[in-house]
Protein backbone atom coordinates (compact mmCIF):
# COMPACT_ATOMS: atom_id res chain seq x y z
CA UNK A 1 0.00 0.00 0.00
CA UNK A 2 2.25 2.88 1.26
CA UNK A 3 5.39 2.81 -0.87
CA UNK A 4 7.04 5.85 0.65
CA UNK A 5 6.74 9.36 2.07
CA UNK A 6 8.61 12.36 0.70
CA UNK A 7 9.17 15.56 2.66
CA UNK A 8 8.40 18.49 0.39
CA UNK A 9 8.72 20.99 3.25
CA UNK A 10 8.13 21.22 6.99
CA UNK A 11 4.42 21.49 6.29
CA UNK A 12 3.97 19.36 3.15
CA UNK A 13 4.42 15.62 2.64
CA UNK A 14 3.98 13.51 -0.48
CA UNK A 15 2.50 10.07 0.13
CA UNK A 16 3.34 7.47 -2.53
CA UNK A 17 0.75 4.71 -2.59
CA UNK A 18 0.39 1.57 -4.68
CA UNK A 19 -2.47 -0.93 -4.50
CA UNK A 20 -1.83 -4.36 -6.07
CA UNK A 21 -3.74 -5.22 -9.25
CA UNK A 22 -5.46 -8.25 -7.71
CA UNK A 23 -6.93 -6.14 -4.88
CA UNK A 24 -8.19 -3.52 -7.35
CA UNK A 25 -9.74 -6.18 -9.59
CA UNK A 26 -11.29 -7.94 -6.60
CA UNK A 27 -12.96 -4.71 -5.48
CA UNK A 28 -14.28 -4.05 -8.99
CA UNK A 29 -15.79 -7.53 -9.17
CA UNK A 30 -17.42 -7.00 -5.75
CA UNK A 31 -18.89 -3.70 -6.94
CA UNK A 32 -20.21 -5.28 -10.13
CA UNK A 33 -21.90 -8.08 -8.15
CA UNK A 34 -23.59 -5.51 -5.92
CA UNK A 35 -24.84 -3.69 -8.99
CA UNK A 36 -25.97 -7.02 -10.49
CA UNK A 37 -28.29 -7.65 -7.53
CA UNK A 38 -30.22 -4.41 -8.13
CA UNK A 39 -29.85 -3.75 -11.86
CA UNK A 40 -32.90 -3.98 -14.09
CA UNK A 41 -31.84 -5.30 -17.48
CA UNK A 42 -34.49 -5.94 -20.16
CA UNK A 43 -34.91 -9.69 -20.78
CA UNK A 44 -33.52 -10.73 -17.40
CA UNK A 45 -34.99 -11.13 -13.96
CA UNK A 46 -33.48 -8.83 -11.26
CA UNK A 47 -30.13 -10.26 -10.18
CA UNK A 48 -29.92 -12.74 -13.05
CA UNK A 49 -28.24 -10.66 -15.78
CA UNK A 50 -24.80 -12.03 -16.74
CA UNK A 51 -21.87 -10.23 -15.14
CA UNK A 52 -20.46 -9.53 -18.63
CA UNK A 53 -23.54 -7.45 -19.49
CA UNK A 54 -23.40 -5.71 -16.10
CA UNK A 55 -19.76 -4.84 -16.68
CA UNK A 56 -20.43 -3.53 -20.17
CA UNK A 57 -23.24 -1.29 -18.92
CA UNK A 58 -21.99 -0.32 -15.46
CA UNK A 59 -18.24 -0.97 -15.60
CA UNK A 60 -17.18 2.71 -15.48
CA UNK A 61 -19.57 3.40 -12.61
CA UNK A 62 -18.10 0.46 -10.64
CA UNK A 63 -14.54 1.62 -11.35
CA UNK A 64 -15.34 5.16 -10.15
CA UNK A 65 -16.85 3.85 -6.90
CA UNK A 66 -13.89 1.52 -6.32
CA UNK A 67 -11.40 4.28 -7.07
CA UNK A 68 -13.00 6.60 -4.51
CA UNK A 69 -13.11 3.82 -1.91
CA UNK A 70 -9.53 2.59 -2.41
CA UNK A 71 -7.99 6.09 -2.46
CA UNK A 72 -9.84 7.05 0.72
CA UNK A 73 -9.03 3.84 2.59
CA UNK A 74 -5.39 3.74 1.55
CA UNK A 75 -4.95 7.41 2.49
CA UNK A 76 -6.40 6.84 5.97
CA UNK A 77 -4.11 3.82 6.48
CA UNK A 78 -1.09 5.83 5.30
CA UNK A 79 -1.90 8.63 7.75
CA UNK A 80 -2.03 6.15 10.63
CA UNK A 81 1.13 4.40 9.51
CA UNK A 82 3.17 7.59 9.13
CA UNK A 83 1.55 9.33 12.16
CA UNK A 84 1.36 12.62 10.27
CA UNK A 85 -1.18 15.27 11.30
CA UNK A 86 -3.09 16.39 8.18
CA UNK A 87 -4.56 19.88 8.36
CA UNK A 88 -6.52 19.80 5.10
CA UNK A 89 -7.79 17.11 2.70
CA UNK A 90 -5.03 15.64 0.48
CA UNK A 91 -4.45 16.86 -3.07
CA UNK A 92 -3.56 14.70 -6.05
CA UNK A 93 -1.06 16.43 -8.35
CA UNK A 94 -1.99 14.17 -11.28
CA UNK A 95 -5.21 12.46 -12.34
CA UNK A 96 -5.84 9.09 -10.67
CA UNK A 97 -7.31 6.44 -12.95
CA UNK A 98 -7.87 2.72 -12.74
CA UNK A 99 -6.23 0.61 -15.43
CA UNK A 100 -7.59 -2.90 -15.34
CA UNK A 101 -5.18 -5.63 -14.28
CA UNK A 102 -2.54 -3.06 -13.29
CA UNK A 103 -1.55 -1.77 -9.84
CA UNK A 104 -3.25 1.46 -8.82
CA UNK A 105 -0.38 3.88 -8.19
CA UNK A 106 -0.83 7.50 -7.13
CA UNK A 107 0.67 10.27 -5.06
CA UNK A 108 -1.11 12.56 -2.59
CA UNK A 109 0.28 15.82 -1.26
CA UNK A 110 -0.75 16.46 2.32
CA UNK A 111 -0.44 19.68 4.29
CA UNK A 112 0.60 18.78 7.81
CA UNK A 113 1.09 20.41 11.16
CA UNK A 114 4.74 21.39 11.64
CA UNK A 115 6.69 20.12 14.63
CA UNK A 116 8.09 22.59 17.14
CA UNK A 117 11.25 21.53 18.87
CA UNK A 118 11.69 22.16 22.60
CA UNK A 119 8.16 23.48 23.06
CA UNK A 120 8.05 24.77 26.62
CA UNK A 121 5.14 26.62 28.18
CA UNK A 122 5.86 26.30 31.89
CA UNK A 123 6.11 29.40 34.09
CA UNK A 124 5.08 31.94 31.46
CA UNK A 125 4.89 35.23 33.32
CA UNK A 126 1.49 36.86 33.54
CA UNK A 127 0.43 39.89 35.52
CA UNK A 128 -1.62 39.31 38.66
CA UNK A 129 -4.60 41.57 38.08
CA UNK A 130 -6.68 42.83 41.00
CA UNK A 131 -10.42 42.20 40.79
CA UNK A 132 -11.25 44.19 43.92
CA UNK A 133 -14.40 46.32 43.61
CA UNK A 134 -14.21 49.74 45.29
CA UNK A 135 -17.13 51.56 46.87
CA UNK A 136 -16.87 54.44 44.40
CA UNK A 137 -17.33 51.99 41.50
CA UNK A 138 -20.59 50.79 43.06
CA UNK A 139 -21.69 54.41 43.50
CA UNK A 140 -20.95 55.14 39.83
CA UNK A 141 -23.19 52.25 38.80
CA UNK A 142 -25.96 53.43 41.13
CA UNK A 143 -25.80 56.94 39.70
CA UNK A 144 -25.89 55.61 36.15
CA UNK A 145 -28.86 53.38 36.93
CA UNK A 146 -30.64 56.28 38.60
CA UNK A 147 -30.18 58.32 35.43
CA UNK A 148 -30.97 55.52 32.96
CA UNK A 149 -34.13 54.53 34.77
CA UNK A 150 -35.31 58.12 35.05
CA UNK A 151 -38.20 59.49 33.01
CA UNK A 152 -38.43 62.59 30.83
CA UNK A 153 -40.57 65.33 32.39
CA UNK A 154 -41.61 68.71 30.90
CA UNK A 155 -39.53 71.70 31.98
CA UNK A 156 -39.81 75.44 31.50
CA UNK A 157 -36.01 75.71 31.50
CA UNK A 158 -34.07 76.38 28.27
CA UNK A 159 -33.17 73.24 26.33
CA UNK A 160 -29.76 71.71 26.94
CA UNK A 161 -27.75 68.73 25.70
CA UNK A 162 -29.54 65.37 26.14
CA UNK A 163 -32.94 67.03 26.57
CA UNK A 164 -35.85 65.97 24.39
CA UNK A 165 -37.59 68.71 22.43
CA UNK A 166 -40.92 68.42 20.66
CA UNK A 167 -40.85 70.69 17.59
CA UNK A 168 -42.79 71.66 14.51
CA UNK A 169 -40.73 72.67 11.49
CA UNK A 170 -41.12 73.73 7.89
CA UNK A 171 -38.38 73.98 5.26
CA UNK A 172 -37.73 75.80 2.01
CA UNK A 173 -37.56 72.46 0.16
CA UNK A 174 -41.15 71.48 0.95
CA UNK A 175 -40.57 69.08 3.83
CA UNK A 176 -42.19 69.69 7.19
CA UNK A 177 -42.96 67.86 10.43
CA UNK A 178 -45.37 68.16 13.35
CA UNK A 179 -44.61 67.07 16.91
CA UNK A 180 -41.18 65.85 15.87
CA UNK A 181 -39.25 64.52 18.89
CA UNK A 182 -35.54 65.27 18.82
CA UNK A 183 -32.86 64.48 21.39
CA UNK A 184 -30.20 67.16 21.55
CA UNK A 185 -26.79 65.77 20.73
CA UNK A 186 -28.10 62.46 19.42
CA UNK A 187 -28.72 63.14 15.72
CA UNK A 188 -29.64 62.21 13.02
CA UNK A 189 -29.20 65.91 12.11
CA UNK A 190 -25.74 67.54 12.24
CA UNK A 191 -24.35 68.83 15.54
CA UNK A 192 -25.10 72.43 14.46
CA UNK A 193 -28.81 71.59 14.60
CA UNK A 194 -28.59 70.52 18.25
CA UNK A 195 -26.43 73.50 19.14
CA UNK A 196 -29.02 75.86 17.66
CA UNK A 197 -31.75 74.27 19.80
CA UNK A 198 -29.76 74.65 23.01
CA UNK A 199 -30.94 77.61 25.07
CA UNK A 200 -34.33 77.75 23.37
CA UNK A 201 -37.52 77.60 25.48
CA UNK A 202 -41.03 76.31 25.02
CA UNK A 203 -43.14 78.33 22.51
CA UNK A 204 -40.04 79.93 20.99
CA UNK A 205 -39.91 80.21 17.17
CA UNK A 206 -36.74 80.81 15.16
CA UNK A 207 -35.07 80.29 11.79
CA UNK A 208 -32.08 78.11 11.10
CA UNK A 209 -29.94 77.16 8.09
CA UNK A 210 -28.11 73.83 8.07
CA UNK A 211 -25.71 72.32 5.50
CA UNK A 212 -26.26 68.55 5.52
CA UNK A 213 -23.22 66.48 4.47
CA UNK A 214 -23.52 63.95 1.64
CA UNK A 215 -23.10 61.01 4.04
CA UNK A 216 -25.79 62.21 6.43
CA UNK A 217 -28.41 59.59 7.35
CA UNK A 218 -31.08 62.29 7.45
CA UNK A 219 -33.51 62.84 4.57
CA UNK A 220 -31.74 66.14 3.78
CA UNK A 221 -28.36 64.56 2.88
CA UNK A 222 -26.28 66.81 0.60
CA UNK A 223 -28.67 69.77 0.84
CA UNK A 224 -28.56 73.26 2.34
CA UNK A 225 -31.87 73.62 4.20
CA UNK A 226 -33.59 76.62 5.75
CA UNK A 227 -35.74 75.66 8.75
CA UNK A 228 -38.52 77.54 10.49
CA UNK A 229 -38.78 75.88 13.93
CA UNK A 230 -41.22 76.17 16.84
CA UNK A 231 -40.34 74.63 20.20
CA UNK A 232 -43.55 73.07 21.52
CA UNK A 233 -42.10 71.36 24.57
CA UNK A 234 -38.80 70.73 26.37
CA UNK A 235 -38.39 67.53 28.39
CA UNK A 236 -35.54 66.69 30.75
CA UNK A 237 -34.72 63.35 32.26
CA UNK A 238 -35.42 63.24 36.00
CA UNK A 239 -33.30 60.74 37.88
CA UNK A 240 -35.00 58.19 40.11
CA UNK A 241 -34.50 59.22 43.75
CA UNK A 242 -31.61 57.27 45.26
CA UNK A 243 -33.75 55.83 48.06
CA UNK A 244 -36.30 54.43 45.55
CA UNK A 245 -33.81 52.88 43.15
CA UNK A 246 -33.80 49.41 44.74
CA UNK A 247 -37.61 49.20 44.44
CA UNK A 248 -37.51 50.24 40.78
CA UNK A 249 -35.00 47.46 40.09
CA UNK A 250 -36.85 44.80 42.09
CA UNK A 251 -34.54 44.49 45.13
CA UNK A 252 -35.64 44.21 48.75
CA UNK A 253 -33.37 46.98 49.97
CA UNK A 254 -30.36 49.06 48.96
CA UNK A 255 -27.90 46.62 50.54
CA UNK A 256 -29.22 43.80 48.34
CA UNK A 257 -28.82 45.98 45.26
CA UNK A 258 -25.28 46.97 46.22
CA UNK A 259 -24.36 43.34 46.85
CA UNK A 260 -25.65 42.39 43.40
CA UNK A 261 -23.72 45.24 41.76
CA UNK A 262 -20.53 44.29 43.61
CA UNK A 263 -20.81 40.67 42.47
CA UNK A 264 -21.54 41.70 38.88
CA UNK A 265 -18.55 44.06 38.78
CA UNK A 266 -16.32 41.45 40.35
CA UNK A 267 -17.37 38.81 37.82
CA UNK A 268 -16.75 41.24 34.96
CA UNK A 269 -13.30 42.13 36.31
CA UNK A 270 -12.39 38.46 36.71
CA UNK A 271 -13.45 37.78 33.12
CA UNK A 272 -11.46 40.77 31.84
CA UNK A 273 -8.42 39.74 33.88
CA UNK A 274 -8.65 36.20 32.55
CA UNK A 275 -8.87 37.38 28.94
CA UNK A 276 -5.91 39.73 29.46
CA UNK A 277 -3.81 36.91 30.93
CA UNK A 278 -4.74 34.56 28.08
CA UNK A 279 -3.82 37.25 25.55
CA UNK A 280 -0.44 37.82 27.26
CA UNK A 281 0.35 34.09 27.34
CA UNK A 282 -0.49 33.68 23.66
CA UNK A 283 1.50 36.81 22.76
CA UNK A 284 4.61 35.42 24.50
CA UNK A 285 4.22 32.03 22.83
CA UNK A 286 3.88 33.68 19.41
CA UNK A 287 6.98 35.79 20.06
CA UNK A 288 9.02 32.83 21.34
CA UNK A 289 8.41 30.27 18.60
CA UNK A 290 8.94 30.76 14.89
CA UNK A 291 8.11 28.03 12.38
CA UNK A 292 6.91 27.52 8.83
CA UNK A 293 3.18 27.99 8.42
CA UNK A 294 1.02 25.71 6.23
CA UNK A 295 0.23 27.71 3.08
CA UNK A 296 -3.20 26.17 2.52
CA UNK A 297 -4.32 26.91 6.07
CA UNK A 298 -3.12 30.52 5.80
CA UNK A 299 -4.99 30.91 2.50
CA UNK A 300 -8.18 29.55 4.05
CA UNK A 301 -7.90 31.94 7.00
CA UNK A 302 -7.21 34.87 4.67
CA UNK A 303 -10.36 34.00 2.74
CA UNK A 304 -12.40 33.89 5.96
CA UNK A 305 -11.05 37.25 7.16
CA UNK A 306 -11.54 38.79 3.70
CA UNK A 307 -15.21 37.77 3.76
CA UNK A 308 -15.48 39.30 7.23
CA UNK A 309 -14.04 42.60 5.96
CA UNK A 310 -16.35 42.56 2.92
CA UNK A 311 -19.39 42.04 5.16
CA UNK A 312 -18.38 45.26 6.95
CA UNK A 313 -18.20 47.14 3.65
CA UNK A 314 -14.42 47.64 3.84
CA UNK A 315 -12.21 48.00 0.77
CA UNK A 316 -10.18 44.77 0.72
CA UNK A 317 -7.38 46.21 -1.43
CA UNK A 318 -6.54 48.70 1.31
CA UNK A 319 -6.38 46.05 4.04
CA UNK A 320 -4.55 43.12 2.42
CA UNK A 321 -1.43 43.56 4.57
CA UNK A 322 -3.53 43.53 7.74
CA UNK A 323 -5.54 40.53 6.51
CA UNK A 324 -2.36 38.59 5.69
CA UNK A 325 -0.73 39.44 9.02
CA UNK A 326 -3.84 38.51 11.00
CA UNK A 327 -4.29 35.23 9.09
CA UNK A 328 -0.70 34.18 9.78
CA UNK A 329 -1.04 35.06 13.44
CA UNK A 330 -4.28 33.07 13.76
CA UNK A 331 -2.81 30.00 12.06
CA UNK A 332 0.33 30.17 14.19
CA UNK A 333 -1.79 30.45 17.35
CA UNK A 334 -3.97 27.52 16.24
CA UNK A 335 -0.94 25.28 15.71
CA UNK A 336 0.62 26.21 19.07
CA UNK A 337 -2.63 25.58 20.96
CA UNK A 338 -3.19 22.31 19.08
CA UNK A 339 0.32 21.06 19.89
CA UNK A 340 0.06 22.00 23.57
CA UNK A 341 -3.37 20.38 23.79
CA UNK A 342 -2.04 17.18 22.26
CA UNK A 343 0.98 17.20 24.57
CA UNK A 344 -1.31 17.61 27.59
CA UNK A 345 -3.79 14.99 26.39
CA UNK A 346 -6.65 17.49 26.08
CA UNK A 347 -9.86 16.23 24.48
CA UNK A 348 -13.49 17.32 24.39
CA UNK A 349 -16.08 14.77 25.47
CA UNK A 350 -19.67 14.58 24.25
CA UNK A 351 -20.81 15.65 27.71
CA UNK A 352 -18.57 18.73 27.65
CA UNK A 353 -19.89 19.67 24.22
CA UNK A 354 -23.49 19.30 25.42
CA UNK A 355 -22.72 21.45 28.46
CA UNK A 356 -21.24 24.16 26.24
CA UNK A 357 -24.39 24.13 24.11
CA UNK A 358 -26.51 24.50 27.27
CA UNK A 359 -24.34 27.39 28.52
CA UNK A 360 -24.67 29.27 25.23
CA UNK A 361 -28.42 28.63 25.18
CA UNK A 362 -28.79 30.13 28.68
CA UNK A 363 -26.54 33.09 27.88
CA UNK A 364 -28.53 34.10 24.82
CA UNK A 365 -31.95 32.90 26.00
CA UNK A 366 -32.44 30.46 23.13
CA UNK A 367 -33.06 26.72 22.99
CA UNK A 368 -30.16 24.22 22.82
CA UNK A 369 -31.59 23.11 19.46
CA UNK A 370 -31.29 26.72 18.28
CA UNK A 371 -27.58 26.74 19.19
CA UNK A 372 -26.97 23.51 17.29
CA UNK A 373 -28.93 24.77 14.26
CA UNK A 374 -26.90 27.99 14.22
CA UNK A 375 -23.54 26.20 14.09
CA UNK A 376 -24.79 23.57 11.63
CA UNK A 377 -26.19 26.19 9.25
CA UNK A 378 -23.05 28.33 9.51
CA UNK A 379 -20.32 25.66 9.46
CA UNK A 380 -22.05 22.40 8.62
CA UNK A 381 -20.79 20.86 11.87
CA UNK A 382 -20.13 21.53 15.55
CA UNK A 383 -16.36 21.53 14.99
CA UNK A 384 -15.99 25.27 15.70
CA UNK A 385 -17.82 24.84 19.01
CA UNK A 386 -15.68 21.82 19.89
CA UNK A 387 -12.52 23.77 19.04
CA UNK A 388 -13.68 26.59 21.33
CA UNK A 389 -13.99 24.19 24.28
CA UNK A 390 -10.64 22.60 23.40
CA UNK A 391 -8.95 26.01 23.31
CA UNK A 392 -10.44 27.01 26.65
CA UNK A 393 -9.19 23.80 28.28
CA UNK A 394 -5.69 24.39 26.89
CA UNK A 395 -5.62 27.95 28.25
CA UNK A 396 -6.78 26.66 31.64
CA UNK A 397 -3.67 24.46 31.70
CA UNK A 398 -1.43 27.32 30.55
CA UNK A 399 -2.81 29.56 33.31
CA UNK A 400 -2.28 26.84 35.93
CA UNK A 401 1.33 26.48 34.79
CA UNK A 402 1.94 30.24 34.56
CA UNK A 403 4.00 32.37 36.92
CA UNK A 404 1.79 35.11 38.38
CA UNK A 405 3.66 38.34 39.12
CA UNK A 406 2.54 41.67 40.53
CA UNK A 407 2.30 44.64 38.20
CA UNK A 408 5.38 46.39 39.55
CA UNK A 409 7.39 43.20 38.93
CA UNK A 410 6.24 42.83 35.34
CA UNK A 411 8.82 43.58 32.69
Amino acid sequence: MLKGIEEISATKKRLKIEIPADIVEGEIQKALKEIQKKAKIPGFRPGKAPISIIEKKFGKEAEADVLEKLVSESYQKAVKETKIKPLLPPMAEDAIDIKRNEPLSFELVVEVRPDIENLNYDNIEVEEISTEVKEEEIEEVLQRLSKERGTYEPTEEPAMSEDLVVIDYTTDIGKEAKDYIYKLGAGPFPEDFSKALEGKKKDETFSLTIDFPEDSIADFAGKKVNFEITIKEVKRRQNIPYEELHKELGFEDMDSLKKYIRQSLENAKKEQALEKQKFDILKKLLETYDFELPEGLVEMEMKRITEEYESLGLDITQHMDKISERAKRNVKAYILIDLIGEKEGVSVSEEELKQEIMNIARRYSITPQGVVQYYMSRDGSLEALQNSVFERKVFDILLQKSNRIKKEEAV
